[in-house]
């Protein structure tokens, strides 16, 4: 018969007892995926999930193997610097969001990797210096909204609402949304663009008074994180006033807006999730490439055409993507 003696027991139930105890110590903590955004939370939320099926395609499920800590700005700027430096404390391991939020975050956590989300050539703005190979810490995702895209929003709006000859702009203080391009279009079907620049969220019923007051017969919505987070309300205003409105992200249109034309936006923050996934792996920021849309979505919903007598041409309804009725 094996004996241990009473030193030996001793020794076997100490180990016994103490040896779990050193392995959970020993187990690593949940890494930190950040998400920060500029706007209120309420209509993005689904942004999230969107973020968490992109990490789950790269094996990390929420509350098993990663920690996903949401930062919302509210639409006040002065707040992000002490949210970007919150999620630096919690040592979010990369942080995704949108450009606005990058500012605050390379003063609380330089080095720290970014995943952007933007409506617009990050090339352009600033953010890289080339699509193919991001320098630095950053990568990402655009869904080419905003200039990119105003041209052949204003040909849509222009195809539904064929007697128009003013079309106002409606543009968010940070945005960088590049009219020129809009006014090239614009041109060339015999169209008057009138930008109004909103000055902050505050300014909304006033900025709408100014495009009524331009005689403007429809409005292209320029888009941005200040006028993103008033969504509910911007589609009540143009709808008080009777302005067929052409917006960038489908969710205006659900909310009751006349017609939108953008790439995903929740299939950016898909793959976006994606991107951090690989960087919690171990790639680095610049080795990925920054991801651009192969597929662009055009709704329209029919209640709102009709509230303001307009017949939406069998040409745009065969082409949607989405008819809300």
């Amino acid at each position: 018969m094996f004996n241990l003696g009473r030193r030996g027991f001793i020794a076997l139930i100490g180990g016994v007892a103490t040896w779990p105890l050193a392995g959970r110590a020993q187990q690593p903590a949940m890494p930190v995926v950040g998400f920060l955004r500029n706007t209120i939370a309420a209509p993005f939320a689904h942004l999230v999930t969107e973020l968490g099926k992109g990490l789950s395609e790269e094996g990390f499920v929420e509350g098993r193997n990663v920690i996903i800590e949401q930062r919302w700005g509210d639409n006040q700027p002065d707040r992000l610097p002490g949210l970007a430096a919150d999620l630096v404390r919690r040592k979010a391991a990369v942080i995704v969001g949108p450009a606005g939020v990058l500012a605050a975050i390379r003063v609380a956590g330089p080095t720290v990797p970014f995943v952007f989300v933007v409506g617009d050539d990050p090339v352009k703005m600033g953010l890289v210096a080339s699509l193919n190979r991001p320098e630095g810490n950053l990568t990402g995702v655009t869904f080419f909204g905003g200039s990119m895209l105003g041209a052949k929003r204003l040909a849509l709006l222009h195809e539904l609402v064929p007697k128009i000859s003013v079309v106002a702009v409606l543009l968010d203080p940070d945005t960088a949304f590049e009219i020129e391009l809009v006014e090239t279009a614009a041109r060339a079907l015999g169209l008057q663009i009138v930008p109004v620049k909103l000055a902050s969220e505050r300014d909304l019923d006033a900025a709408f008074d100014r495009i009524v007051a331009t005689g403007a017969g429809a409005l292209l919505f320029g888009g941005g994180p200040v006028l993103q987070g008033q969504l509910h309300q911007i589609v009540a205003l143009a709808a008080r006033h009777a302005l067929p409105t052409i917006y960038e992200l489908r969710d205006y249109v659900e909310a009751g807006g006349l017609i939108s034309y953008a790439a995903s936006f929740p299939a950016a923050y898909r793959q976006a999730g994606v991107y951090a996934g690989r960087i919690l792996k171990g790639a680095k920021p610049s080795d990925l490439p920054v991801l651009q849309p192969t597929k662009f979505e055009m709704a329209i919903n029919l209640k709102t055409a009709k509230a303001l007598g307009l017949t939406v041409p069998q040409t745009l309804l065969v082409a949607a993507d989405e008819v809300i009725e």
